[in-house]
């Protein structure tokens, strides 16, 4: 049986194609013959999902960060690909991977991914696009999206942290509506986590009770605040320890709507995510993450 390895070569410093050959030799040793795709342009891995023969592989491997994996996973799907997917995480936060406890050791995540043990994994859906780990939206979620591919290399998650704090002085508060059958509110934001698993951007302790199979998403709203407010709540956040704070407000839910006429932009994975209006569900175990 064939193994389809999809790999980004800018994650991790660019060093994960230096463990090449000795996977792909641990592969063939247990009679897996590995079939390397190198992530370029999003259409080309498209066509390449698009052309998989399901029937020919036994699972589906991807090396790097949550973007990639949130990438790979959009693609699987829209071709109903269902087959187990293992995980490399050599990207900057990998909260994804981190949810599973998966090992940062090459010898120790190939041993993991040769296996057939594999936990079932909700995901979120957002009008027609997915996400695995978390959607967002707010003056905070260009975080991910512009912070520098040179500085995350080499500051890893205190890059998004710097960035984070830099840009406490230009927040504006965005003016949201939220529908769930859990919550309604209408008011001004700072920013919104719609969260799958605990954690999101190197941030390890947003989600603390969130479950990943459990059928709900863990919705964080941060309301508008004073200046002064914002360092002490970024550090609540950083510490976990901004669930019972005044300007937070937590719930779970199934689904849920979005709505602002702000322009402001959302995030799924680290990824630019769709326009509002947004509709928001889970789709309950999903994906089999082999573990």
């Amino acid at each position: 049986m064939k193994v389809k390895l999809i790999y980004n070569p800018v994650s991790g410093h660019g060093r994960f194609k230096n463990h090449l050959d000795y996977i792909i030799e641990k592969f063939q040793e247990a009679g897996l013959q590995i079939e390397p795709f190198r992530t370029g342009k999003k259409e080309e891995l498209d066509k390449m999902i698009s052309l998989m023969n399901e029937k020919e592989y036994s699972k589906v491997l991807v090396a790097g960060g949550d973007g990639t994996i949130n990438q790979v996973v959009n693609c699987l799907l829209k071709y109903n690909i269902t087959l187990p997917l293992g995980i490399f995480p050599v990207g900057t936060a990998n909260d994804y991977a981190q949810y599973f406890n998966l090992p940062h050791e090459i010898e120790e995540i190939v041993e993991i991914l040769l296996g057939d043990h594999y936990t079932l994994s909700d995901i979120g859906l957002v009008n027609e696009r997915y996400f695995i780990n978390v959607a967002s939206l707010g003056v905070l979620i260009d975080i991910s999206q512009r912070t520098n591919t040179e500085l995350k290399n080499s500051l890893g998650v205190l890059a998004y942290y710097l960035n984070g704090i830099g840009e406490l002085s230009k927040i504006k508060p965005v003016q949201i509506r939220v529908n769930s059958e859990m919550l309604n509110y209408d008011g001004e934001i700072l920013f919104m986590l719609i969260m799958n698993g605990k954690s999101a951007g190197g941030f390890n302790k947003i989600a603390p009770c969130a479950s990943i199979n459990d059928g709900l998403l863990d919705i964080f709203i941060f309301k508008k605040c004073p200046i002064y407010e914002l360092a002490p709540l970024l550090l609540a956040v950083i510490n976990g320890e901004h669930i019972n704070n005044l300007n937070v407000i937590h719930f779970k839910t199934k689904e849920l709507t979005v709505d602002t006429k702000n322009d402001v932009g959302t995030d799924l994975d680290g990824e630019e995510g769709p326009l509002f209006p947004l509709k928001v569900t889970v789709i309950p175990k999903k994906l089999k993450i082999i573990t």
